[in-house]
């Protein structure tokens, strides 16, 4: 347990308000907030999972999934428990719902910060990525982690859905190098009643994290019945084109999961459709997600429509760039952190 950041007292009762995320949860003295990991003791907000791991694993930076930042590297994977939002589909809810289920402890096991850098290290990784889970609610633990990580060689980055306030957004962008933003509607009304957020935050994030100079890419899970119309994804990809057409889209297609049982997978034709929007759009890297082998998995030089960076799935078979950005074919830049 550790002191949280970005809290502030309310009256002489001892209530605080959390400002790490706009839910700005007002909590009682004894209480927790919406994600469950930040409660108030006395006057004092603490964080409840700081230092305890949930998971770690070390995975291809392509399951973020990051295709443009380190290819073909692998990253040490870490999470505690918790999220600020309830999305039904969730595909790691065991995790991010374990305190919703009336837990009274973080479930997880002790991890000191220069411990998890030193597995890392050991791994033979190239980065920590702060992922499964929502990073955002343990932003303490993620801050150290990734400090530490930088001073030892470490690159960093996140898997995010985006909902977290500006002034911590901020921070968060002296210390991650990328991050992968799930976009997952463009309606306020689906993210209200669906997911248990708002959608302008996120698109801020987006935005933020994209001028702050952090290496973004974003996410969009197909969900049919919910953000599959033509308008809404032409949509997103308008408002992901209009920050960088530089910026990579992933539209990944849904296979029912947690709340979602009873719905149909998304088809390649609807995410293909998707991918359509995003080049009318005008951006220059869209991938199928969850088609392993299909050719939108792969990297095509924006300028010439050659294959720069190969993948089958979460591997990748070939790489045709030279002094580390450039087409090896035509020059073309390739947007993106290489080495």
């Amino acid at each position: 347990m550790r002191k949280a950041g970005y809290y502030q007292p309310l009256d002489d009762e001892g209530a605080v308000e959390c400002c790490l995320c706009p839910h700005r949860c007002r909590i009682a003295p004894g209480k927790r907030g919406i994600c469950r990991v930040r409660e108030n003791r006395d006057g004092v907000l603490f964080s409840l999972v700081y230092g305890k791991l949930a998971a770690s694993h070390l995975d291809p930076i392509e399951k973020k999934p990051l295709f443009h930042f380190l290819p073909g590297s692998e990253a040490y994977s870490v999470a505690t428990v918790g999220c600020n939002l309830s999305c039904p589909f969730c595909q790691n809810h065991e995790i991010s719902m374990a305190m919703h289920r009336g837990i009274a402890a973080p479930p997880g096991y002790d991890a000191p910060v220069e411990n998890v850098v030193s597995d890392a290290l050991a791994s033979g990784c190239r980065s920590i990525c702060f992922t499964y889970s929502e990073p955002t609610i343990f932003f303490e633990y993620m801050a150290d982690l990734a400090r530490a990580a930088r001073q030892r060689g470490l690159r960093t980055s996140m898997v995010s859905n985006g909902f977290i306030e500006q002034e911590p957004l901020a921070e968060l962008c002296t210390f991650i190098d990328a991050a992968n933003i799930d976009l997952k509607a463009f309606e306020q009304q689906t993210y209200r009643k669906v997911l248990g957020g708002r959608l302008e935050p996120v698109l801020e994030t987006i935005k933020g994290l994209h001028e702050a100079g952090v290496w973004t890419e974003v996410t969009t899970l197909v969900v049919p019945g919910m953000n599959d119309s033509e308008q809404e994804l032409s949509r997103i990809a308008e408002f992901v084109a209009s920050v960088s057409v530089d910026i990579p889209w992933h539209v990944s297609r849904f296979f029912p999961n947690h709340e979602y049982n009873d719905r149909s997978p998304a088809t390649l034709p609807l995410v293909r459709r998707a991918l359509d929007a995003g080049a009318h759009a005008g951006l220059r890297y869209l991938y199928a997600g969850n088609f392993p082998g299909d050719r939108s998995e792969s990297t095509l030089c924006p300028s010439c429509g050659t294959m720069v960076i190969g993948r089958i799935g979460f591997v990748v078979t070939e790489m045709a760039l030279r002094g580390g950005n450039r087409c090896a074919f035509c020059n073309g830049l390739i947007a993106g952190v290489f080495d």
